[in-house]
């Protein structure tokens, strides 16, 4: 294609394929290029294409495995919680409280505060359920999980805290559980799951951290202050599970009506 002064210019049609934009004539051969390409290899378990068909896979999995548990509530925490910590014993009781109050209790299947909330499910006769992560220093599922589901991708089993759960429970813990805490919170806060409520167990545990998110992030307008009320801070087992039921059933209403 040439210009009214004859110079010569790249074509420019757009071109959509698979939801990946893409314009004719960009360049490929580029430093960042070459750093992200997958080396070439013959075996076509090790390419992209094949990733892709077992992370569909693990999402059928899911999807299969947890259809028809009905209601049930997210248990976060640290997988270093020892038997006889505090939070441990917090674990088994908020397990157990949510099985009485009808219903399932899904953890990360794995030690300290997510076997305890598996035990206290299992022991109070509910169901108790385990979504693993394939890691380095895997342990396995606890041996309170009633039914388990293994996943090698995060995001995978992400998806599936949030599908087939009404509410989280989060009881201390390191990177794991803010990660899950915080991406519950954006959900909510972009709207992408409404009236999912959010409890945080042991305000002298999480006050802090909301104190910096108000005193720092909101301070500097880069949090709205009423992102605030997306979690809710409680120190007992009995007020945690009393929360999270009353968030449960505002969200069947809500559904209801938008019905």
């Amino acid at each position: 294609m040439s210009s009214p002064t004859g110079s010569s210019r790249p074509v420019r049609t757009e071109l959509r394929k698979f939801g990946i934009w893409r314009k004719n004539g960009a360049g490929r051969d580029t430093a960042d290029a070459r750093l992200l390409e997958t080396p070439p290899t013959s075996d076509f378990t090790h390419t992209d294409p094949w990733r892709v068909m077992r992370i569909q896979s693990e999402f059928v999995q899911g999807f299969d495995a947890l259809a028809e548990i009905g209601p049930a509530i997210s248990v976060f925490g640290s997988a270093r919680t020892k038997a006889d910590s505090p939070y441990y014993a917090m674990g088994v009781e908020v397990g157990r409280r949510l099985v009485e109050a009808g219903v399932a209790v899904i953890t990360g299947g794995g030690p300290g505060s997510m076997e305890a909330a598996n035990r206290g499910a299992a022991e109070a006769g509910g169901l108790s359920i385990g979504l693993g992560i394939e890691l380095p220093f895997e342990t396995g599922m606890n041996e309170w999980v009633g039914l388990g589901v293994d996943f090698r991708y995060f995001f995978a089993r992400k998806t599936m805290f949030v599908k087939y759960a009404q509410g989280f429970v989060v009881l201390p813990g390191g990177l794991g559980t803010l990660d899950e805490l915080f991406e519950a919170m954006v959900l909510v806060q972009t709207s992408k799951v409404s009236q999912f409520p959010i409890v945080l167990v042991d305000k002298a545990f999480w006050g802090p951290l909301m104190d910096w998110v108000r005193d720092t992030m909101v301070a500097q307008g880069l949090v709205s202050p009423g992102d605030l009320d997306i979690v809710q801070l409680v120190d007992t087992a009995e007020e945690a599970v009393e929360l999270v039921m009353a968030g449960q059933a505002g969200a069947r209403v809500a559904a209801r009506e938008k019905d």
